[in-house]
């Protein structure tokens, strides 16, 4: 247990910061199982249109931090790809 006073923010800082990241997680995983569930159902204007939506969700997840940029590049660009094959 910590005994600072800094020490004990810091771990109610982190509490909280891993609650919205992982909200922001799960919401992003909601995002591309939407274009998944498209891609699936063989609907290209569905899976476009839900790609589109997903694209600047995996974005921001970068720049927020929570994911990484080359995870978020390779995710988008094997995601656009199976879009564009159907």
């Amino acid at each position: 247990m910590a005994h600072h006073k800094s020490a004990k923010k810091r771990i109610r800082r982190n509490e909280t910061r891993a609650a919205v990241n992982g909200a922001r997680i799960s919401r992003i995983r909601t995002f591309v199982k939407k274009v998944e569930t498209a891609l699936q159902a063989g609907d290209k204007d569905a899976a476009l249109a839900a790609f589109k939506v997903a694209e600047p969700e995996l974005a921001r997840g970068a720049q927020l931090g929570v994911l990484h940029k080359n995870t978020v590049a390779r995710k988008v660009s094997r995601l656009s790809a199976r879009v564009k094959a159907l």
